[in-house]
């Protein structure tokens, strides 16, 4: 063997020695590792409480029902909650003007209250000098079966003018 290598021999020899010695470390590192990771992964998988990780996935997925359940509830609840507001009165025009062109200030009022579908109320106050006048119209589809004066009409078509 000294002929193969020639001189260089024992160094070669102890090269492959001293690289055997330190694969054989890291083989025993390795191990360790593998001895901690082996005992994390059973420990994951059987449950450290009693409780092994194939009920903690049904577990969850129960609840994932439940939760899904209960989201289809409430988004019906939101509808239902937006379909009644389309009938709420939240839709409101005021027109103030003077009624009597003999002076004064504008006085005189009309209120649309109305919903989505411009179904709702009109009320007109006339003022004058010796008393006001409260006159209420009902109003469907913005029109009403009373005649509208150009206040009123005024007054529906700033609420269509609202989001």
């Amino acid at each position: 063997m000294g002929e193969l290598f020639g001189s260089n021999s024992d160094f070669v020899i102890v090269g492959c020695a001293a690289l055997i010695i330190v694969l054989f470390v890291m083989v025993i590192v390795l191990m360790s590792k593998l001895s901690k990771l082996r005992k994390q992964y059973l420990k994951m998988i059987n449950g450290s409480q009693a409780d092994n990780m194939e009920n903690l996935i049904i577990g969850i997925q129960e609840q994932l029902n439940q939760q899904k359940a209960e989201s289809a509830t409430i988004s019906a609840k939101v509808e239902n909650m937006r379909e009644a507001m389309k009938s709420m009165k939240s839709k409101v025009g005021i027109h103030r003007y003077n009624a009597f062109a003999e002076g004064g200030s504008d006085m005189s009022f009309t209120i649309a209250m109305l919903d989505e579908h411009q179904d709702g109320v009109i009320m007109t106050g006339i003022h004058s000098r010796e008393q006001t006048y409260l006159y209420a119209k009902p109003v469907q589809k913005g029109q009403s079966t009373y005649t509208l004066s150009p206040e009123e009409k005024q007054a529906i078509s700033q609420t269509s003018k609202q989001p």
